[in-house]
């Protein structure tokens, strides 16, 4: 066979390939991909509500420009109440940040070492929890603990236990999934210890030590760490694909996703851990060497993205307050596609000002 032949007969099996392919990609997020870049963020926010999302609150902080708020869909969907940008969103996993900063913090004071096992710091659960003689710190901070996760349990979010007690209790006396260090695998049950080694060394709650040492010097009056401690009503509400009860009455108290806040403050904080204001010299080298500077979260009727662009100097906070089917992968690709903007328009502003 001539190898031309050849070449064109690869070409129509990928292109047949590629076709078949298509069949299996749900056609909702095709259209996300292929819909033009709008001009605009509002534009943007607006599209993403015609593509299924129940609501969404952008916030977006550029260097040098005042903050910039979007709101779209609803905050309360029966209610028939709007989204509006200053409301309470379960932040779900972008708490760890938090908690890994009271983390350096408390190991820049000696009050904690990252060397220290899960052992010396929880005798109790020594035999209970594999390898807990091998455990550091260090490495539950950064999911290298092997420690199975509690949420990872079949069924888990039917009927979740409220208590942090009785979610430890669903990986106590379970394998590890690996050898300490060995490997990296996301694990809420890391800060749910994390939560416990914080309350039992300084004997207060972290959650008070959070607020003390971390909201109160940014000033961040809209930031909590539990649902106890605010309105029901001004959290938005939140929903997931093919249920239809309000979500946002979900008490979920760990300490790997239990927080509240706008996304104002959320952006706050962001840009104060990423610009080393929130630490000394000594506590932001503790926390590099530990943790991100970026989080997503995830909860029933909750999904929210918070990140720094260094490109565009530029914080980007996105909740959604839908959850489930192909929620996820949309809000994503509306996250990607509003920083697309922002650096197009960043790109325009530069040209403008050289041909000025």
């Amino acid at each position: 066979m001539a190898k031309s032949q050849t070449k064109r007969i690869l070409r129509i099996v990928f292109l047949l390939a590629s076709i078949s392919s298509l069949w299996f990609v749900p056609w909702v997020l095709v259209k996300a991909w292929i819909l033009p870049l709008p001009d605009t963020v509002q534009e943007q926010v607006d599209e993403a509500i015609g593509l299924g999302l129940d609501g969404m609150i952008v916030y977006v902080d550029q260097a040098g420009k005042p903050p910039e708020f979007y709101a779209v869909g609803w905050q309360d969907r029966e209610n028939k109440i709007p989204a509006y940008p200053e409301a309470l969103f379960k932040i779900a996993s972008i708490s760890k940040l938090y908690v890994a900063v009271a983390v350096a913090k408390m190991v820049n004071d000696k009050q904690l070492s990252l060397d220290k096992t899960l052992a010396d710091y929880l005798p109790e659960l020594a035999g209970r929890i594999e390898n807990a003689d091998k455990i550091t710190l260090r490495m539950m901070v950064q999911h290298r603990s092997g420690i199975p996760n509690y949420t990872d349990t079949p069924g888990y979010w039917e009927d979740p236990p409220r208590a942090n007690r009785e979610n430890l209790e669903l990986v106590l006396d379970k394998p590890a999934d690996f050898e300490p260090d060995k490997k990296y695998s996301y694990s809420n049950t890391n800060y749910l210890l994390i939560g416990e080694i914080l309350d039992k060394t300084l004997g207060y709650s972290h959650h008070q030590y959070i607020k003390s040492e971390i909201l109160n010097p940014l000033r961040l009056k809209n930031t909590y760490s539990l649902l106890s401690e605010v309105d029901i009503d001004d959290i938005m509400s939140g929903y997931d694909v093919g249920y239809d009860s309000d979500l946002k009455y979900n008490d979920f108290i760990s300490p790997a996703g239990s927080m509240i806040a706008t996304a104002e403050e959320v952006g706050i904080f962001l840009r104060a851990l990423n610009n080393g204001s929130l630490l000394t010299d000594n506590e932001q080298a503790i926390y590099s060497s530990i943790y991100e500077y970026e989080h997503t979260g995830l909860l029933p009727g909750y999904s929210s993205i918070a990140r720094y662009h260094k490109d565009i100097d530029a914080v980007v906070v996105q909740f959604v307050n839908t959850s489930g089917g192909y929620s996820w992968n949309l809000s994503e690709i509306v996250y990607n596609c509003i920083i697309k903007i922002l650096r197009r328009k960043r790109t325009h502003n530069i040209v403008a000002v050289i041909k000025t």
